[in-house]
């Protein structure tokens, strides 16, 4: 993503490290939704988050926002986790989950396939939407609100 969106990449990245916590849309087995707090750590180029072993998260990350009218960078990333391998787990060295026993931390790579940047001009009353995806690359649009 970092190659094909290079100013989401960088929108995101801030966004993520500024707040340090990401909220973590999945679905339950009977499919309904949930969400949950993670912190997201970058390794070796790719975005990992952790769970406590036995629980089941994946699907939509989005960052957290701190106001409603707050101007803050929103991003929405969309794909899917892989759990990530021992090697990667620890390149993160100042993860939660490095205090932990690995049978205990369950550690995803996210492979992300749709990401939304939204940026907030409020005193001018403008949005962009920064999207990417593989399929359909990157693209910029803008609009007033409300």
């Amino acid at each position: 993503m970092e190659l094909g969106a290079p100013e989401i990449a960088r929108l995101g990245m801030g966004r993520l490290n500024a707040a340090r916590v990401a909220l973590l849309g999945t679905l339950r087995v009977d499919g309904s939704p949930r969400i949950s707090p993670v912190e997201p750590y970058f390794a070796a180029g790719q975005l990992l988050v952790g769970a406590m072993a036995w629980s089941t998260k994946a699907a939509v990350l989005h960052s957290t926002v701190t106001g409603p009218d707050s101007g803050e960078e929103e991003l929405k990333l969309y794909g899917s986790a892989l759990e990530a391998g021992q090697d990667l787990r620890g390149k993160a060295a100042d993860a939660w989950w490095q205090t932990w026993p690995a049978e205990k931390a369950a550690v995803f790579c996210l492979h992300i396939v749709q990401v939304v940047a939204i940026e907030w001009d409020t005193g001018h009353g403008l949005m962009t939407a920064h999207q990417w995806s593989r399929r359909d690359g990157y693209s910029k649009v803008s609009r007033t609100y409300p």
